[in-house]
């Protein structure tokens, strides 16, 4: 499967969930050194590195490396973008 010229791999149930759980622990480092370094962040925040770290995780499974070219960069603002967005569209529903 190709988007936007980049060719995507087809990856297996076992990898995402590798990938998942790879950046459930990465955010978890994350909010360990906010704490550590005085700046905790608040949940809204929390939830944003949440997104961010696991589609980072995924992507790199997917095949789309920000260190592989320009077109995997911008797909992959991109699709944080329409996350972070999305999350917060929902996150006003319910405050």
């Amino acid at each position: 499967m190709k988007l936007f010229g980049i060719a995507l791999r087809k990856t297996t149930f076992n990898e995402i969930t590798a990938a998942a759980v790879l950046g459930t622990g990465l955010w978890m480092v994350g909010l360990g050194i906010a704490h550590a370094s005085g700046h905790a962040l608040d949940l809204r925040e929390a939830g944003a590195l949440l997104l961010v770290t696991a589609w980072a995780c995924i992507a790199v499974r997917l095949g789309l490396g920000v260190d592989q070219g320009t077109r995997h960069l911008v797909v992959n603002i991109g699709v944080i973008a329409v996350l972070l967005g999305a999350y917060d569209g929902a996150l006003a529903f319910v405050a």
